[in-house]
């Protein structure tokens, strides 16, 4: 079982994650934001099956809330800068598909 403490070090160390899929995304170092979204997810895990148990004071639940405003805003930062890359993406497998079927009722050109 978690301290508050721990419960609080986990949320700073989500913060921390989140700002560097931020730079990843921003660089499209995709290989490295998704290594570190799954530490991240890896600390979600742990505070779901430790978190609720923990009674935080007031001081506390001031500080997890503010790390959870930045996690939002860092979330919200990392889709505006994954979505354009997504959707290329999406298009380019649409396109790959509509070819191949193309290419299979046609034959080569």
């Amino acid at each position: 079982m978690m301290t508050s403490q721990e419960v609080l070090s986990m949320y700073e160390s989500m913060v921390g994650l989140t700002e560097q899929m931020v730079l990843a995304a921003s660089s499209s170092d995709w290989d490295r934001l998704v290594e570190l979204e799954t530490r991240c997810a890896g600390c979600v895990e742990a505070l779901r099956q430790n978190e609720a148990a923990i009674a935080l004071n007031a001081d506390s639940r001031l500080r997890k809330v503010e790390y959870i405003k930045r996690l939002l805003a860092d979330d919200r930062k990392i889709r505006d800068l994954t979505m354009p890359w997504m959707a290329q993406l999406s298009a380019l497998i649409s396109n790959t598909g509509t070819q191949r079927r193309l290419s299979s009722t046609y034959g080569a050109v």
